[in-house]
C-alpha cells in the first residue's frame, strides 16, 4: 500500500504505461500501415510550384469546406471513377519533425470533393476565374472569393497571365485581372488533384447502396413495364458543361463561348460536335477563349450520355436543330477516338 501513498510513482507508472500503449496501440501499427501500403506505380510526385499550390490551399482553409476522399457510396460517383483507396494516401510524408504535410482528406462538403477535379475541371483559365470571384462563372455559389491572389494591371505585358473576368466582377474596370504567382501555384495544385489508375488486372472497390438503373411504367391494363433509363441530358449538361458555358448556354464574354446561336451545336453534321466533347477543343484561342478539355473521354461518357447533351444543347436557349440518336453518336465517337 506505501506504493499508492507516493504520488511520485503513480505518477511515473501512469505515464510509462501511457507511453507503452501510445506504442503498441498507435506507433507501432502506423509504422506497419506505411511499410505495407506503398504508393500506386502510376502515382506522380508533385511539383515544386504544386507543393507551394498545396501549402496556399491549406493557408487560405480550403480543407475548411472541401474533401478529398470518393466514398464508397453511389452518390460520390460523381467526384471520382473509384471509391479512394488507402494507396491513394500511402505517399504522403511528414514535410518536418514539426509539421505533418496533411493528406488534406477533410470532414466537411460545403464545397465538392476535390481528389479528382483536376480530370473534372482542368481548364487553367476557369480555375483562376472562380477564384478570382467564383459568382463569375457560378452564380449561387456560396465560396468566398480570393482577389489578393490577382492584381489589376492596365497594361499587362506578355509574361503576364491575364484572367477573362467578366468586366461586372472587376472592381477597378480600368485595367485587367492578373494572376500572381501564388494563383497559379494554388491552381497548379487543384490540376495536379486526379485518381491515379489503379495497376492493369486489379479489381476496382465498387460503390454501394446503387440507384436502380430502370425506370418502372404501367400499361393502359395495369401491368408494369420495366424500361431502361434515359439519360438526363439536363442533369449531365449540368455536371459536365455548366460550369463553363452557363446555365443559359450563353457562356462568359471572353472566356467561354455561347452555345445558344453556336454553329457547331446546329449543325446537322455532328462529327466536329461529338470530336469536341471527347477530345477538347483550342481551335478560338486567337478569340480570348480557353481551350477546352476532353470532358467526353475523361468523364468516360457512353454514346447514350453523349447524345442525351447533345440533344439538351441542340433543343435549348433558343436552338432549334435536328436531334440526334445514340446510334449516331456511337459511329462518330469511333471515328473520332484518337
Amino acid at each position: 500500500m506505501e506504493f499508492f501513498n507516493s504520488h511520485k510513482n503513480l505518477f511515473i507508472t501512469t505515464a510509462a504505461l501511457f507511453l507503452i500503449l501510445t506504442l503498441f496501440v498507435a506507433i507501432m501499427p502506423a509504422l506497419n500501415n506505411q511499410k505495407d501500403n506503398a504508393r500506386l506505380p502510376n502515382a506522380k510526385r508533385l511539383t515544386e510550384a504544386e507543393e507551394k499550390g498545396k501549402a496556399l490551399y491549406i493557408a487560405n482553409g480550403c480543407v475548411a469546406c472541401h474533401t478529398q476522399q470518393v466514398r464508397n457510396v453511389d452518390m460520390d460517383k460523381m467526384f471520382g471513377a473509384r471509391p479512394s483507396i488507402s494507396a491513394d494516401y500511402a505517399d504522403i510524408k511528414r514535410q518536418d519533425l514539426w509539421r505533418n504535410s496533411a493528406s488534406l482528406m477533410g470532414t466537411e462538403r460545403t464545397g465538392p470533393d476535390l481528389i479528382n477535379v483536376g480530370n473534372r475541371q482542368p481548364s487553367e483559365d476557369w480555375n483562376l476565374v472562380h477564384l478570382y470571384n467564383p459568382r463569375a462563372v457560378v452564380a449561387e455559389s456560396i465560396m468566398p472569393s480570393y482577389p489578393w491572389l490577382f492584381i489589376i494591371k492596365e497594361n499587362p505585358t506578355l509574361n503576364d497571365k491575364v484572367v477573362a473576368v467578366p468586366e461586372e466582377f472587376i472592381e477597378n474596370k480600368k485595367g485587367k485581372v492578373v494572376a500572381t504567382e501564388d494563383a497559379l501555384n494554388l491552381v497548379a495544385y487543384l490540376q495536379s488533384l486526379k485518381q491515379t489508375e489503379l495497376p492493369t488486372g486489379e479489381v476496382f472497390p465498387e460503390f454501394l447502396y446503387k440507384r436502380d438503373g430502370k425506370s418502372v411504367s404501367k400499361s393502359e391494363s395495369g401491368k408494369e413495364i420495366t424500361d431502361a433509363k434515359i439519360p438526363d441530358g439536363v442533369a449531365l449538361y449540368a455536371s459536365n458543361c455548366q460550369a463553363c458555358h452557363q446555365p443559359n448556354g450563353k457562356g462568359l464574354p471572353g472566356a467561354f463561348p455561347s452555345l445558344a446561336g453556336s454553329k457547331i451545336v446546329l449543325d446537322e453534321n455532328s462529327e466536329i460536335f461529338v470530336d469536341i466533347i471527347m477530345n477538347g477543343y483550342n481551335a478560338r484561342a486567337n478569340e480570348g477563349f480557353g481551350p477546352m478539355p476532353a470532358v467526353g473521354s475523361m468523364a468516360s461518357l457512353t454514346a447514350d450520355e453523349v447524345a442525351a447533351i447533345m440533344n439538351h444543347e441542340k433543343t435549348s436557349w433558343g436552338n432549334d436543330a435536328k436531334k440526334v440518336t445514340p446510334e449516331e453518336v456511337q459511329k462518330l465517337m469511333d471515328m473520332v477516338k484518337k
